[in-house]
């Protein structure tokens, strides 16, 4: 985990690879000692990863959200420990939004590709750590903080590979050595079945180096499954819609039967007037009118909507 330079900029597909991988867990100085187990271990999580990584992706791809990742611990030789994961709300609250917005970084330069390479005839995936600040960046926005910049994220730092290149080859190719491990899992398992497509893509590319029809994680192909307008265009997504739709008219009818359950109870009847039970049950009624409408399914476009794997077999048979 060296490799990283201070700041790192992933797209979604090399982005997820490392939220799969979960290599190092989740940091207990973000969310509380203790914590960092029940984040990321499967022993506290009673969903299949695929449903939360399904969802999750969902998310993130309709809200064009920007991952960066802060380097902690060391980079190359250099020990930093959390100090740069510290300093960087310091630095993001001195840039404006367009400033933060990593396309932008792109374009003019603030950020670098990370490519791969060749090391005796084999393939260093270092593309995997996707974009990193470049000197540019140091001098335009680190300046905010410090008085001379370059001096503390100097070429070393910002280019790890320049401090022991064996050392750095070996980082990487034990991060992608990590991701094909964790990858196989879901194949092993057979919960890569339950994936979303691109998160299949994703998994396939971790754990394979290319995807069912030979693609690689570049592909414009697999790339394009990350898009917004592709998602909101795809069958997968509108099926989870749709599953949300069902879901929640199941939820609406077991509402409505257990009101009714209540109210012809005779010994409940001062209780049920007391709560108002005629007026909730002609509410769940009136909202299950709704939710049983075509427009409904409309104003679920552009959420995350519901995994289908964990739909309840009473909702699939009232809809087969």
């Amino acid at each position: 985990l060296a490799v990283y330079n201070p700041l790192h900029y992933q797209e979604l597909p090399e982005l997820f690879m490392d939220f799969i991988t979960s290599v190092t867990g989740k940091s207990p100085s973000t969310t509380g000692a203790g914590s960092e187990g029940s984040l990321t271990k499967g022993p506290f999580n009673a969903l299949t990863y695929v449903a939360d990584l399904n969802s999750t992706l969902v998310g993130w791809i309709l809200t064009g959200y920007g991952g960066f990742s802060s380097a902690a611990g060391f980079i190359g030789r250099c020990r930093v420990d959390h100090d740069i994961s510290l300093l960087v709300p310091e630095l993001w609250c001195r840039m404006s939004e367009k400033e933060r917005d990593p396309a932008f970084l792109i374009e003019q330069g603030y950020l670098e590709r990370v490519e791969d390479f060749e090391v005796s005839g084999q393939v260093v995936p270092a593309s995997r750590l996707g974009y990193r600040i470049t000197a540019g960046f140091v001098h335009h926005f680190m300046g905010r903080i410090f008085n001379s910049a370059s001096e503390v994220f100097d070429e070393a730092m910002l280019r790890p590979e320049s401090q022991d290149f064996a050392m750095y080859v070996d980082g990487v190719n034990n991060i992608a050595e990590a991701q094909a491990k964790a990858a196989e899992g879901y194949f092993a398992d057979g919960s890569i079945k339950d994936a979303c497509p691109p998160l299949q893509a994703v998994l396939a590319c971790m754990a394979r180096g290319k995807t069912a029809e030979g693609l690689t994680i570049h592909a414009p192909e697999v790339r394009e499954l990350f898009t917004r307008e592709s998602l909101l265009a795809s069958e997968w997504y509108q099926e989870r819609l749709a599953t949300k739709q069902r879901m929640e008219m199941l939820r609406l009818k077991r509402m409505i039967q257990s009101l009714k359950d209540f109210a012809a109870e005779p010994e409940r009847g001062a209780e049920a007037q007391r709560l108002g039970v005629d007026a909730r049950l002609a509410k769940a009624e009136a909202e299950l009118r709704e939710v049983s409408q075509a427009s409904y399914l409309e104003r679920l476009v552009g959420t995350i909507g519901a995994e289908p794997s964990l739909e309840p077999i009473e909702s699939q048979r009232q809809h087969a």
